[in-house]
């Protein structure tokens, strides 16, 4: 596995924090034959059980699943929906990508940025534990299968970091998978890197540039492709850079 943390936004990046969660599990999901909880036509309600302040606008949520031994059925690669009221009342969905995989049983996690005027923020930081959040799904066109190719470059802003996580996780925990992933995680404040293991960080600041991009992804090529996942005005800037890079757009995948 070859991992690479860089800068972005506007200043600390890093990657190293998607090794850790995975390294002590005991087992991988992968095989698995379990009915999933999730619906895709239909919302169905879960359980909030726990929730953890990781800073001052990022709570990692834990809800429940219908047994203790229940999986999520979430394809790796895709995402819920999650509907909620904003602070006016009004209904909200916001598409979320749990930090669980169906190795994880009888829960799913959500790690939730909340801001200031986010209409969904307002649910989650309202949000108790024994409240119940209405989740449907899976949705999403992107579905990871193991040798799709020979190496990811993720570039990741914010809680874009998310299907990202998710993706590496199930690399990490199948030993057979040999894909390769180089990552690229940007924040505006060393404060807002999300699910991060280390205490200390060495990485660049700056905008992520065509110079990082060619020197920690891997280049173009038929088996490879890079995921990009973050703020609109990021994702644009990103995409060009790939394009001028000579990546095609076989090669790259926005979630």
């Amino acid at each position: 596995m070859d991992l690479f943390g860089s800068c972005g936004i506007e200043a600390v990046g890093i990657a190293v924090a998607v090794v850790a969660v995975a390294a002590g599990a005991a087992y991988f999901y992968l095989g698995r034959k379990s009915k999933g909880s999730l619906d895709p036509e239909n919302f169905r309600n879960f359980k909030l059980v726990q929730k953890k302040q990781l800073s001052h606008n990022v709570a990692k949520f834990r809800f429940a699943l219908p047994t203790p031994t229940s999986v999520l059925g979430l394809p790796i690669g895709q995402h819920i929906s999650c509907r909620g009221k904003d602070n006016l009342g009004e209904e909200v969905i916001k598409p979320y990508t749990p930090t669980t995989l169906d190795s994880d049983i009888g829960y799913f996690e959500l790690v939730i940025k909340m801001y200031p005027q986010g209409r969904m923020s307002h649910h989650f930081r309202e949000m108790k534990v024994g409240d119940y959040m209405s989740v449907k799904g899976p949705k999403g066109r992107f579905k990871y299968q193991v040798g799709q190719v020979r190496a990811f470059g993720m570039i990741a802003g914010g809680s874009g970091i998310t299907p990202m996580f998710q993706v590496t996780r199930a690399i990490l925990e199948n030993p057979k998978d040999k894909t390769k992933v180089q990552l690229i995680y940007a924040n505006v404040t060393y404060e807002d890197i999300l699910l991060k293991p280390p205490e200390s960080w060495d990485g660049g600041v700056g905008f992520v540039s065509k110079d990082m991009i060619k020197t920690h992804c891997p280049a173009p090529a038929q088996d490879i492709q890079v995921l990009r996942c973050g703020p609109p005005p990021m994702n644009k800037a990103i995409a060009a850079h790939l394009d001028d890079l000579g990546y095609t757009k076989e090669m790259q995948f926005q979630f």
